[in-house]
């Protein structure tokens, strides 16, 4: 299948145009990280989980929210601890005694965007429940298979490795994540500026809806027909290839890795106006979507390198495809 223009352009434009207006209403109120939130947009347009591993503090729960606002999202939050049931996520049944029968109560995974905090302090049986609606985008109780709601979308945060209550993400659950990163403290003159406008309400009172549900699923459709050449999608292979083969990496990346970098470089290329990927798209998206998905071997924390280390090392020595001719666009 070769390169194809899309048949209506100024829904295209539009589209894209939505898009970008959300992360400026997103800018507005988590100061200072453009990057992170551009990044956390490109993975809900490629249907994509975010993990952000960070101290409690610096606003991820700002974040949610003001994507919720700006995108017009039923949002939920369900604060982790050891005591939390996989029944709080999924659902149960009551027996409602006026009507002499059981009846469902949904649980707090029936919304658009879920935020789960300190993920990394449920049970094991709590995890699993998270599991499967994040990967099936549906849920299971007492026999009877329940969809949630399209989008649905997860930004889940987990404390760093060694805090206190806290336990190691099961391997096939991280995997589950499209991209992870860290939002970090603000820089200095972005925290002034949060210190002078504190008010009484909230920051996110002031994001402005932009689209809904509808849009965004029409967004993810442009996104799926965004053209990869066969050059670029072997450039791609061979990136997440050699992470299997590096001896910092005890176990490489797996090839959901592959398929989640494809869905990223596509939605990074629709973002940019564009209607095909570049292996710049490709080497951009790489780090996002692969750190969380290694695991560093004992040479490689004796030598104090980090798993994003060794996968700029990789992008550094993996020739690129040569540019072709290019495909011009509106």
């Amino acid at each position: 299948m070769g390169y194809t223009q899309p048949t209506d352009l100024k829904e295209y434009e539009r589209n894209v145009a939505l898009a970008k207006e959300v992360v400026r209403q997103v800018d507005r109120v988590v100061l200072g990280k453009p990057e992170e939130v551009r990044e956390v947009l490109l993975t809900f347009l490629a249907g994509g989980h975010v993990l952000l591993e960070d101290i409690p503090g610096v606003g991820k729960t700002t974040l949610a929210t003001a994507f919720s606002r700006a995108m017009q999202l039923e949002c939920r939050r369900v604060q982790f601890t050891p005591d939390v049931m996989p029944s709080d996520l999924t659902g149960f049944s009551v027996y409602r005694r006026e009507e002499e029968k059981f009846v469902y109560r949904k649980g707090s995974v029936f919304c658009n965007l879920l935020l789960a905090d300190e993920i990394n302090r449920a049970s094991p049986k709590t995890q699993s429940a998270l599991l499967e609606v994040m990967e099936e985008r549906k849920v299971s109780v007492e026999g009877v298979t329940r969809e949630v709601p399209d989008p649905f979308l997860v930004i889940a945060t987990q404390n760093p490795f060694g805090s206190a209550g806290t336990q190691l993400l099961p391997e096939s659950q991280v995997d589950r994540f499209m991209t992870a990163l860290s939002l970090g403290y603000p820089g200095a003159e972005e925290e002034l500026t949060m210190a002078m406008t504190v008010g009484e309400g909230s920051r996110t009172d002031t994001v402005a809806p932009v689209f809904g549900c509808a849009e965004l699923r029409a967004m993810r459709r442009q996104i799926h027909s965004v053209y990869m050449k066969d050059d670029v999608a072997r450039y791609l292979v061979d990136l997440v290839r050699q992470t299997r083969d590096n001896p910092y990496f005890e176990r490489g990346a797996s090839p959901r890795a592959t398929v989640a970098l494809v869905k990223m470089a596509k939605s990074a290329a629709w973002y940019d106006g564009r209607f095909y990927v570049t292996p710049r798209d490709v080497a951009m998206q790489f780090v996002y979507t692969t750190a969380h998905r290694v695991s560093l071997s004992e040479s490689a924390r004796m030598a104090n390198r980090t798993a994003s280390q060794v996968l700029f090392e990789i992008l550094e020595k993996t020739k690129r495809p040569a540019p072709r001719e290019k495909v011009q666009t509106p």
